[in-house]
């Protein structure tokens, strides 16, 4: 069975800095890319970032530059640095592994950039 489970997310003022991790547990996990997306509210959940199992990453734009994806196949975890936080950042993120066919979902956490 396959468990996902983000942590790392907060309240924090603009221009800060917050860590997501996402513990993924149930499938092996160095095989698959994986992808962090997040979802505002009223707004449909987006694509903001992902690595391959090759450690090959890409970004939204509107991130480039701030966030960092990483993965660390040895604690089946995968992160989300995000620095420079912009109130347009506020949302619940997600993470998901690419496994052809199979879509699971964690619960989220919630990142929220106010002054």
């Amino acid at each position: 069975q396959v468990q996902l489970v983000e942590s790392g997310g907060g309240l924090v003022q603009p221009g800060g800095s917050l860590r997501l991790s996402c513990a993924v547990s149930g499938i092996r996990f160095s095989m698959y890319g994986v992808g962090w997306y997040r979802q505002a509210p009223g707004k449909q959940r987006e694509l903001v970032a992902s690595i391959t199992s090759g450690d090959s990453t890409t970004y939204r734009d509107s991130v480039k530059g701030r966030f960092t994806i990483s993965r660390d196949n040895a604690k089946n975890t995968a992160y989300l640095q995000m620095n420079s936080l912009k109130f347009e950042d506020t949302a619940v993120y997600y993470c998901k592994p690419f496994i052809p066919g199979r879509v699971f979902w964690g619960q989220g956490t919630q990142v929220t950039v106010s002054s």
